[in-house]
């Protein structure tokens, strides 16, 4: 079973890393782009194939490990 996390900051954290993307995309003229956050995509290659243990198993290494969950949130996709 495969995984993909996706951690992104929350809303009201401060986004340096976005604005530097809005800064850049408004610098080769491409309008209309505001409010850019960037976040990241962890992808996992699991042996569980019971889709909640691995929902479960996933959740907790985001909670321990793969997110920081004061300023980030995670959203988890599975594939069988």
């Amino acid at each position: 079973m495969k995984a993909r996390v996706y951690v992104t900051l929350k809303n009201g954290v401060l986004d340096p890393q976005g604005k530097a993307i809005e800064h850049a995309l408004s610098a080769l003229d491409f309008q209309g782009v505001d409010q850019v956050r960037q976040g990241k995509l962890i992808e996992l290659d699991l042996s569980e194939s019971d889709p909640e243990a691995a929902r479960s198993n996933v959740a907790a290494m985001c909670e321990k490990l793969l997110a920081n969950t004061v300023i980030e949130n995670y959203t988890i996709e599975l594939d069988s």
